[in-house]
């Protein structure tokens, strides 16, 4: 029997997701399809984002400003330098992972790992903030007052409201992530 002449077909060639997410839009195609950007349009991805972009003006702010005042500023500079080093990487690292895979998205983000990242994040934020803002406000303004040009209390003064800040878009992060998770089990 002869082969059969039929409508013609349509061909995507796709990767990533499907086509559907995946890749750059260009003016006539996509290019990149392995990268998930939709998930930027996220609350995760939004949250994601300000988390490591605020995570590195602090470690930044801290490096800059803070290290040659280490020793007015105690341990509450080592205790924020480590939270904010810490969850940055982390944060970034996700944030990584879901912009190259939306698979890794979809699991992780449906794991408990989220969750608990997040919360002890955002926990971590909130002590290390309070007790930078404490040494910084009892130790820090009175050479602030009487120094010119004395530039480490706005920064550190920034660094923990910055850390304020992160706190609570870290626990929003978890209150999202833990409603997903709830309304997937």
């Amino acid at each position: 029997m002869g082969t059969r002449i039929g409508q013609p077909r349509m061909v995507t060639i796709s990767g990533g997701s499907g086509g559907r997410n995946g890749g750059i839009h260009c003016c006539c195609c996509t290019c990149c399809t392995c990268i998930h950007l939709q998930f930027l349009r996220t609350p995760a991805g939004v949250c994601k984002l300000a988390e490591v972009i605020l995570g590195g003006v602090c470690q930044s702010m801290l490096l800059n400003y803070g290290l040659s005042y280490s020793r007015d500023i105690g341990s509450s500079y080592d205790s924020f330098l480590t939270t904010a080093s810490s969850c940055f990487m982390t944060t970034g690292i996700l944030l990584a992972c879901y912009l190259i895979s939306e698979n890794s998205f979809r699991l992780v983000r449906s794991s408990l790992f989220e969750v608990m990242f997040n919360a002890v994040a955002s926990f971590l934020y909130f002590s290390a903030a309070s007790y930078l803002g404490y040494v910084v406000n009892v130790f820090l303004w009175p050479k602030y007052i009487i120094t010119p040009y004395y530039q480490v209390y706005p920064a550190m003064t920034a660094t923990y409201i910055f850390g304020y800040i992160l706190g609570a878009v870290h626990a929003y992060d978890a209150y999202i992530n833990y409603h997903h998770i709830r309304g997937h089990h």
